[in-house]
């Protein structure tokens, strides 16, 4: 169950179906490192309230992937009263030292916390804190793949958690093209050897895609299968999102 530390964690795999370590990964019998299938989710695991010195927190955890999220205010922004209206949005992602031995946490962080902004500012209500100042801060406990979506939901979580209003959850999901297979929620020892990745965050109540990142060369059959199988797969990931909320709020009703 979502939100409770000894229970199994929930899947959210679209519907199943039955990539590049060096050479000889493309075997007509290759399997996917963790045994997986490969349109088949790792585990995922939520809690909220996980910083109790912040507004609204969430931890997440995605297999060997785990990432937990604060978010501040809204609070008086002077800079945002000079000028604005609404509310701003500021977003900071950063790994831990021992995240990984191999990512280049230095290199990362930045395009991360653009993206994280872009995926999160247009589900918020921005018009109902004007003139103050949300503050989201993401932290990658431990680097395993796919790190940014699951960053991206759990910051939508903490958001949640703080009572910041928004239109719908937002969750994110990605798949790497690896020879002729598309993997979800690729591991990173598969986005090493990707040919193309594609992430898709959206609102799933609403169906809106709030960003969509390609890389390398996609033909169209592929471009819309792999986002078929994002958003299938999002969908299915807000329900255990909304039901962590749902736990979190019958407990503190206890």
């Amino acid at each position: 169950m979502a939100g409770k530390g000894g229970a199994n964690p929930s899947t959210y795999s679209p519907s199943p179906t039955t990539q590049k370590k060096k050479a000889p990964i493309f075997k007509e019998d290759w399997v996917r490192p963790d045994g997986r299938g490969f349109h088949q989710c790792r585990p995922a695991f939520f809690r909220t309230g996980a910083v109790n010195a912040a507004s609204g927190s969430a931890y997440a955890e995605f297999g060997n992937t785990k990432v937990i999220v604060s978010v501040f205010g809204p609070r008086e922004s002077k800079k945002a009263m000079m000028y604005s209206d609404t509310g701003r949005l500021n977003c900071s992602v950063s790994f831990t030292t021992f995240a990984t031995p191999v990512h280049g946490q230095d290199s990362d962080h930045k395009e991360y916390t653009a993206m994280l902004h872009k995926a999160l500012e247009g589900a918020i209500i921005l018009e109902s804190f004007p003139k103050t100042t949300v503050d989201v801060f993401a932290l990658v406990l431990e680097s395993s793949g796919s790190d940014l979506p699951v960053v991206i939901s759990c910051a939508s979580l903490a958001l949640a958690d703080a009572g910041i209003m928004m239109y719908d959850l937002v969750s994110s999901v990605s798949v790497s093209c690896l020879s002729k297979n598309l993997v979800i929620d690729p591991i990173f020892e598969e986005e090493n050897y990707q040919d193309g990745s594609l992430m898709i965050t959206c609102m799933p109540s609403r169906y809106e895609i709030t960003q969509l990142t390609v890389t390398g060369e996609w033909s169209t059959p592929k471009i819309n299968e792999g986002m078929q199988l994002c958003l299938d797969a999002c969908a299915k990931l807000a329900k255990i999102m909304r039901s962590c909320l749902k736990e979190a709020a019958s407990d503190s009703k206890e």
